[in-house]
């Protein structure tokens, strides 16, 4: 049981760190091309953050643990808004731009309500489903993009609009490089010691693989995006931080649910764990708490323009039941 926990942990450090190098990698490669906070928030550092999660993911699915694969996205996205956003908002409430808020938002819940029907509808996730996932991530990248170089966000014309210097000397190509390729070949080996080492830790404590994914795993996958939230508060940008989150949950759903899926089609009756009246807690707690968080935090953000104290500490007692519910009851 020692070594497992040990691997466990290492699988940690190693997404850790490879999540670090490899956004400072592909930040510092936006910047070079003068792409703004917020869009750097919501793609190139979100896609960053969620690698763990997609490789963590797409190893359990590839390896017959659909547990682990599913567990993950949606633990993820419960652990980025109940506890990181969660824990920023607590500490600094900050105001929120509405206006580049609002596209990410739409389409999470967009995306979150297919996603949602499926599981309902069907009790199933095919490889259809995980395609069409797939192709809403490639749609939003694509609008992203498009809706920048519209406003003028995007390309050199933008680098007048920055709203602050570069600090110090532009990172050379070659440490760019550098950075994205160790860093991804970290969050590789990190994913394949989590998810070995969890199911292991799950038989072992005879609790269901889900649940360590949607605990453990899914916190450990989730460390980028608490580094990035603290880095950026830190910092003073609220925008990178906020950005980062949904962007992240969004690239959950679509990305990391949707490459697993095309990988290995599985049935969530085939999960097994518990079950609320013979209807399984995936459905009756999982789903509905993803849905009850993200709308916690981006509706009253949206209508109001900022985020409150408030709103984190519920946030937080909400993660705490979810955790609580997990492993006791």
């Amino acid at each position: 049981m020692l070594v497992p926990v040990l691997l466990f942990l290492l699988g940690f450090v190693l997404l850790i760190k490879g999540g670090d190098w490899f956004v400072d990698g592909s930040t510092a490669i936006a910047r070079k091309f003068h792409v703004p906070e917020l869009i750097i928030g919501a793609t190139v550092v979100a896609i960053g953050t969620t690698l763990p999660e997609l490789l963590v993911s797409a190893t359990g699915a590839a390896s017959g643990h659909g547990g682990i694969a599913y567990g993950n996205a949606i633990g993820s996205i419960i652990c980025n808004t109940a506890l990181i956003a969660a824990l920023t908002i607590a500490i600094r409430p900050c105001p929120v731009d509405r206006e580049s808020f609002k596209v990410p938002v739409i389409f999470f819940f967009v995306t979150a309500a297919f996603y949602a029907g499926t599981a309902y509808i069907t009790g199933s996730f095919t490889r259809l489903t995980g395609i069409i996932l797939v192709l809403i991530f490639a749609a939003y990248i694509a609008y992203t993009i498009w809706n920048g170089k519209r406003k003028g966000l995007i390309g050199p014309q933008a680098q007048e609009q920055e709203e602050e210097p570069s600090d110090g000397e532009e990172m050379p190509g070659w440490k760019m490089a550098l950075m994205l390729v160790v860093g991804a070949a970290a969050i590789a080996v990190g994913a394949n010691l989590l998810v070995e080492n969890g199911t292991k830790i799950a038989e072992a404590l005879g609790v269901p693989e889900t649940v360590i994914a949607l605990t453990f795993v899914a916190l450990g996958t989730s460390l980028p995006e608490l580094v990035t939230a603290i880095t950026a508060l830190v910092k003073g940008h609220g925008a990178l931080s906020l950005g980062n989150i949904v962007g992240a949950n969004l690239f959950n759903l679509v990305l990391v649910s949707g490459v697993s899926f095309a990988i290995k089609p599985f049935t969530l009756q085939s999960l097994g764990g518990k079950t609320i009246g013979g209807i399984p807690s995936s459905l009756a707690v999982d789903i509905p708490v993803m849905f009850a968080v993200m709308a916690l935090m981006t509706i009253p953000a949206l209508i109001r323009g900022k985020l409150t104290r408030f709103q984190g500490i519920l946030l937080l007692c909400i993660y705490a039941g979810f955790c609580i519910f997990q492993f006791v009851l």
